[in-house]
Formats: structure tokens, sequence, C-alpha cells
């Protein structure tokens, strides 16, 4: 996962905890998977429908 080892994987979750605060994670855990799932969404859209795409261009 990007080249990151356990040890660097601790400290980042360590300086998180501390910006946020443990009662803000769990929300902020939901708002980035939230987040995923719309993404993914929209692009699963976008690919279903590449004439849709088409049509959002203007015409010159």
């Amino acid at each position: 996962m990007f080249g990151l080892g356990p040890t660097e994987l601790i400290v980042i979750l360590v300086i998180v905890l501390l910006l946020f605060g443990g009662a803000k994670l769990p929300k902020l855990a939901r708002s980035l998977g939230q987040a995923k799932n719309e993404f993914e969404a929209g692009s699963r859209e976008s690919q279903l429908d590449p004439a849709r795409e088409d049509a959002k261009k203007p015409e010159s």
C-alpha cells in the first residue's frame, strides 16, 4: 500500500488521532467512506454511458 510499512502507518494513525481526537475519528471515517462510494458510483456511471459525456460537450 503505497510502499508504507507498519511503522509509517502507526505514526500516521497517531498523528491523525492527535489532530482529530478519538471522538471525531468515526465521523471522519464515515465521511471518507461515503465520498469514496460516491466517487466510484460516478465513475461507474460515466463508464456505462459514454454518449452522455458527448452530450455535455458544446458543439463548435
